[in-house]
């Protein structure tokens, strides 16, 4: 319980300025520390972002209004591919190795994109323009999949593409928690159905874990968007570029070994 509670409260403070509410980086905790069984994991990550998301929206929304365009395109594509990843999560790749390469594989070229100077990114010019319509449906309906499938909701490759992409984190951060907030409600009642037509099977979320957790990340997600504004953007991007990287490296050495 208290682990889980540290662990939800220290890594929202990092994670939550850019959009992102932790659950990707809680995912060896669960798997390594607290022996959380596969593939109950993904729906007590799912149950995390639903308790702890809220900490932060409510902070985000003393700075600036929480309804924005991007929120509507973001879930649309994201919402049913949330449901598909939870169904492939089950009776497709129900081991925690897949998940760990497919992630991998998603946050390694996008941490390294986030981390190259601006200068080298050629798409920054859309902060001038309007928002970035060209994120087909296709691609939300991919990134909800990932998400359902590994319990993160999207939020965490939403945000590093949007950002990667020139968008400004101040719009990136509320749209996409909001939005990694709905899926994971959506992407939990899932999991819960599935549990009940599956009886006796490791599907079910560890409620203790994730609402501990939740309750930390409540609180990390509050001080994560208080301290939002106060970090330089070229920071909190370089930032988000390094911790995909690190986590896509250690999930790949973990496949490995």
């Amino acid at each position: 319980m208290l682990l889980s509670f540290i662990a939800g409260l220290g890594v929202p403070v990092t994670t939550t300025p850019v959009g992102v509410s932790g659950a990707v980086f809680l995912l060896p905790i669960q798997l390594t520390v607290l022996q959380v069984p596969s593939p109950a994991v993904t729906p007590t990550n799912l149950v995390f972002n639903i308790v702890a998301i809220p900490g932060a929206l409510a902070r985000y929304r003393i700075q600036a209004p929480l309804r924005s365009p991007l929120i509507m395109l973001l879930l649309i594509g994201t919402l049913p591919g949330v449901m598909i990843g939870a169904i492939a999560r089950v009776y497709l790749v129900p081991g925690p190795h897949v998940f760990r390469v497919l992630v991998a594989g998603f946050l390694l070229p996008l941490g390294i994109w986030l981390c190259l100077p601006r200068a080298s990114i050629s798409m920054s010019p859309l902060r001038e323009g309007p928002l970035p319509r060209s994120t087909t449906i296709a691609n939300r309906t991919v990134v909800g999949v990932v998400g359902g499938i590994y319990g993160i909701g999207g939020g965490s490759l939403l945000s590093p593409i949007l950002v990667g992409r020139g968008v400004p984190i101040a719009t990136v951060a509320p749209a996409t928690l909001v939005s990694t907030y709905i899926t994971s409600a959506v992407g939990a009642i899932t999991y819960l159905l599935l549990a009940i037509a599956n009886p006796g099977s490791h599907i079910a979320p560890n409620w203790t874990i994730g609402f501990a957790a939740g309750a930390g990340g409540l609180i990390g997600g509050y001080l994560g968007a208080r301290l939002q504004p106060h970090l330089p953007e070229c920071t909190l991007r370089v930032g988000l570029g390094i911790l995909a990287t690190t986590t896509a490296a250690l999930y790949l050495l973990q496949a490995v070994l």
